[in-house]
């Protein structure tokens, strides 16, 4: 398996966090992709985010990390450019990520009303 190769050759590294997909992500090349993470930097602090998509598989992550409202925009300016071949989905859009980071901005009390949501299986301080 060519990616699980890839993968192995990336141990060389040691990252201070990596930020991979939610395990349980319905697309299934994103769960592969969060299964190898875990197999490869099973001792490195590892955040799982989420995405929004048509599949609905949002759940109740478990770190939240405020975020000012410009810092915001920029994220979603960053989304909306890099990843262009995403924009055909009719849920790719600002909006989206904007009331995304409003809600987990509920869920957080986050000051400035908005937070990123993340999923920690483990970490040690």
């Amino acid at each position: 398996m060519e990616i699980k190769e890839y993968f192995e050759q990336l141990k060389e590294m040691s990252p201070d966090i990596i930020l991979t997909h939610y395990r349980q992500d319905l697309h299934q090349d994103h769960r592969l992709i969060s299964d190898l993470t875990w197999n490869t930097f099973r001792n490195h602090l590892i955040l799982e985010y989420e995405i929004p998509k048509y599949d609905g598989d949002l759940g109740s992550p478990n770190l939240f990390v405020h975020l000012d409202e410009r810092t915001c925009q920029q994220k979603i300016t960053y989304l909306l450019n890099y990843f262009q071949t995403q924009t055909n989905k009719h849920w790719f859009t600002s909006e989206t990520f904007l009331a995304i980071l409003r809600l987990r901005g509920i869920e957080s009390k986050a000051p400035n009303n908005y937070a990123e949501a993340f999923y920690c299986r483990k970490m040690v301080l």
